[in-house]
């Protein structure tokens, strides 16, 4: 299982296990009771029962994983860098190459050792191979045939380099395009001990290239399986931890009070409506104040990362916004200017939600960068640079959008939200919604958000659909779960 995988698995257990402060829990009254999960007491579970829900939890991450991550791979193997596991294994495998060197060095070799792992380079060779690999499954049957290689040894007639190097040319044939190179290097190491270990080292790696290559082929047929898995592991899960679905509740109560709420009130209020306008509350989650709903735990890195990178784009998009409505006419359909400002303003709050990264200093090193490549380019092209007092104006403009409640990045941010609402709501016919206005400039990188962002609500979906449809039928009155009775399940 990747690392990313195992965090989540993490995650997931530690967010169910929060338990509430029992002072609260005195004064709390029963309505506080029924809407705030961490105001219920939790289940007691036994090791047992813990350890075979953290295993359950770790399949259907990996599972997760291989269907949601198209780049998902499997890695070898490593234990942290300096750590107490790395040097015990340093010392382990140092003293049995060692070991080996010396029973060969003695006189007359010692070559049960090398037979041994000659056996087990064998077994990983005929692995590699599927049934219908008649001629490679008999050229390596001959080329390891391990009686032989005994007798050989014995009567000291055993071609030890002449062997090695046939081992080296097999694994040539079999391994991936990616490893010609690892195989190639082996070619140039002429030292017995340092040459079978390195075997060893590159036989690993096309274990694992084997292992995504069968991930890769199997995909296409996994979507309907992994559904009818993730929902039959999470009901199991369900059936351990009766309160598994707490946060969910939450998640889209508050959504449907919000949109009761609002002001103007949403034209409809069905089970769609609220479930999409909750999933667009992903991507303006508090993370460090509010745990995410269980149901879309697996994912809480990918909307974060979705999230983080929405941001930015209404940023960037309203610094451009700002500097063509404040330098008017002049500028516009300059060839060139749009992408170089957009190039400069990027690399400038790249790094925006970084820990060291200052908001404001950015700001005012983009409002002087701007001016300055304005001016050249205004230059450049026969007109007018701006005044010192436009670019004063300017300057101020762009700074005033690291306020909280800036009108040009709320305006931007709405129609981000409402762009990304569209795509949820267009993607049952398939026909992509316009950009809105302002949006142009940035409408490559919030397609490619979009496209992610729906792909994922809609796998969701469909694991989830009948646990969030049981909790439409107690948080949503009946004449506003009619208004979606039309939609099934899994369009929820």
């Amino acid at each position: 299982m990747s690392d990313d995988a195992e965090q989540r698995a993490a995650e997931a257990a530690q967010s169910r296990e929060k338990m509430p402060d029992p002072c609260e829990e005195a004064d709390r009254e029963d309505a506080g009771r029924a809407r705030d999960p961490q105001a219920r007491p939790p289940s007691l579970v036994s090791v047992d029962e813990l350890m075979e829900t953290a295993n359950d939890i770790s399949n259907m991450v990996f599972a997760h994983e291989i269907m949601v991550n198209q780049d998902f791979q499997l890695k070898p193997a490593e234990l942290p860098e300096g750590s107490f596991q790395q040097r015990v294994k340093e010392v382990m495998h140092k003293a049995f190459w060692d070991c080996l060197e010396a029973e060969l060095q003695e006189s007359p070799p010692q070559y049960d050792k090398a037979v041994w792992l000659l056996a087990q380079v064998k077994e990983i060779l005929l692995s590699f191979l599927q049934p219908g690999h008649v001629r490679l499954r008999c050229s390596v049957e001959e080329l390891l045939d391990l009686p032989l290689i005994r007798q050989q040894a014995e009567n000291g007639a055993l071609d030890v380099r002449g062997l090695f190097q046939s081992i080296v040319g097999m694994m040539a044939v079999m391994c991936a395009p990616c490893r010609d190179e690892d195989v190639n290097k082996l070619k140039e190491i002429h030292d017995t001990v340092p040459l079978l270990r390195s075997i060893f080292a590159v036989l690993d790696l096309m274990r694992v290239d084997l292992a995504n290559f069968a991930v890769q082929c199997i995909r296409p047929h996994l979507m309907q399986q992994s559904v009818e898995y993730e929902r039959k592991q999470f009901q199991q899960f369900l059936e351990k931890q009766p309160n598994a679905l707490d946060y969910t509740e939450k998640w889209l109560l508050d959504t449907s009070v919000g949109l009761r709420e609002a002001s103007p009130p949403p034209a409809s209020l069905g089970p769609r409506d609220v479930h999409n306008q909750a999933y667009l509350r992903l991507l303006r989650w508090d993370h460090a104040a509010a745990l995410f709903p269980e149901t879309v735990l697996l994912d809480q890195g990918r909307f974060q990362q979705m999230q983080q990178e929405v941001e930015q784009l209404v940023l960037l998009s309203s610094l451009l916004l700002i500097v063509y409505t404040c330098t008017g006419d002049s500028i516009s359909g300059l060839p060139g200017l749009m992408d170089s400002l957009k190039q400069t303003i990027s690399v400038m709050i790249a790094d925006m939600h970084s820990p060291s990264f200052s908001l404001d200093e950015a700001l005012a090193t983009i409002g002087e960068k701007v001016c300055v490549e304005l001016s050249g380019c205004l230059s450049q092209h026969g007109f007018q640079p701006g005044s010192a007092d436009q670019q004063k104006s300017l300057k101020g403009q762009i700074s005033a959008a690291g306020q909280p409640n800036n009108t040009v990045c709320r305006l931007m941010g709405s129609r981000v939200q409402s762009y990304l609402l569209a795509s949820l709501e267009s993607s049952q016919h398939k026909t992509p919604p316009a950009l809105p206005g302002g949006l142009v400039p940035v409408g490559q990188e919030l397609k490619q958000i979009a496209v992610r962002f729906v792909r994922l609500v809609n796998f969701n979906k469909l694991v989830f659909a009948p646990f969030y449809q049981k909790i439409f039928e107690k948080i949503l009155p009946s004449e506003e779960r009619e208004l979606g009775a039309g939609d099934s399940a899994e369009g929820l």
